[in-house]
């Protein structure tokens, strides 16, 4: 196999999602399966670079994982930038830095992928999008659900025509964050501190907007509402503090073609369901319950008929009447997904639409919910163009 080596500079990877779905799952991964087989006996070999503040930190990742601790790591990212052999930026910071970060690799000609948001408001998203259209690099944001098994057994229904006409959409996400003072919390602090870009709507409506975008239609309205269930927390030093940032947020969103999705986003939940988070999906002709990795469905014909009736025990089972959908193919982890597509479109100019403008989109859902919550009223989502 020939080799073609594409350098990735990684700033966020002491972070758990930086370092759990991106370096390891995802590019470390890619190596020890040895690349992605792109045909004729070539393949893209990724070459992660450490970046960050924590030196320490960063030498230790590289030496647990077999990297060079000095070559492969830098707390310098101005440096990085400059540096030719790096092909492409990708940022896992908190939000409220990776502005800026991702807007110097746009000005230094690299390749960027990035988590979401992309920015903490609309008018800083749209710029970093127009920013990197204008340089001419190839740019993409992490859109991971989209890669996931049951979802992508749900794209098959819809792709199938599996529901008739689609009704509705409801989905269920989340789980319960401990307080952080009997038991360490899940989730770090800054996640519910606004100060620092936390919040679940800035972290999980720029999922939603692209899950409906992407199965079901674009957005055309959004009514939420949004608050703070748990409003003491305590920090990774175990002190207390006050949590600035909303952790639940209930949503009513209407799609173009006239579908409505109601999401359900909390850190205050204790889930009693299958999957931390499922999509149920109703049309004419079927239904559909998809989490990450299960999809069940329920067609007209099978359907049973229910009748109300409080004072007597159900008499049916209402889950039997469901059939698991085969997954007919072999599932990679959603993250390593979207990295293998986002390398080969860099090398080989595949077709990509999940870029910097895709991302704003994400932005603009997350702004108008809190605007909608604040407001108490549904607002339109424009359309958004460069």
């Amino acid at each position: 196999m020939t080799r073609t080596a594409m350098r990735i500079a990684m700033n966020g990877v002491t972070g758990r999602m930086g370092y759990h779905q991106h370096l390891v799952g995802s590019l470390l991964a890619i190596r020890e399966s040895g690349g992605v087989d792109i045909g004729d006996g070539r393949v893209l070999w990724p070459e992660p670079l450490l970046v960050g503040r924590r030196a320490h930190a960063l030498r230790a990742i590289a030496e647990r994982h077999g990297l060079d601790p000095v070559a492969d790591v830098s707390t310098d990212l101005d440096a990085v930038l400059a540096d030719p052999a790096v092909d492409i930026y990708f940022d896992a910071q908190v939000t409220s830095a990776r502005e800026e970060s991702v807007g110097q690799a746009i000005a230094a000609g690299k390749h960027v992928y990035t988590e979401k948001p992309t920015a903490s408001g609309l008018a800083g998203a749209l710029e970093l999008a127009r920013l990197a259209d204008a340089a001419g690099i190839r740019h993409g944001v992490v859109q991971d659900k989209l890669f996931l098994p049951g979802l992508r057994k749900l794209k098959r229904l819809v792709d199938g025509g599996f529901f008739g006409r689609i009704l509705s959409v409801r989905g269920e996400f989340g789980y319960w964050v401990f307080e952080g003072d009997w038991q360490p919390a899940q989730r770090p602090s800054w996640n519910y501190r606004a100060a620092d870009g936390g919040g679940i709507v800035t972290d999980m409506f720029p999922h939603w907007e692209y899950v409906l975008h992407e199965l079901f239609g674009p957005v055309r309205t959004v009514q939420a509402h949004v608050t703070t269930h748990i409003p003491r927390r305590w920090d990774e030093s175990g002190d207390p503090y006050e949590a600035t940032a909303d952790d639940a947020a209930y949503g009513v969103f209407e799609l173009a073609g006239g579908v409505v999705a109601q999401i359900n986003s909390s850190w205050a939940v204790r889930p009693h369901r299958a999957e931390l988070v499922e999509f149920q999906v109703d049309g004419t002709e079927g239904s559909a319950v998809a989490g990450l990795h299960r999809c069940r469905v329920q067609h007209r014909s099978a359907t049973p008929r229910p009748v109300w009736n409080p004072d007597a025990p159900a008499a049916e089972d209402l889950r039997a009447g469901w059939q698991e959908v085969p997954d007919n193919e072999d599932f990679v982890g959603g993250f390593r997904a979207q990295w293998e597509a986002f390398l080969r479109h860099v090398a080989l100019d595949e077709p990509w639409h999940r870029d910097l403008l895709a991302g704003a989109r994400g932005v603009q859902l997350a702004e108008l919910g809190l605007a909608s919550s604040a407001q108490g009223r549904r607002l339109d989502v424009p359309e958004l163009t460069l």
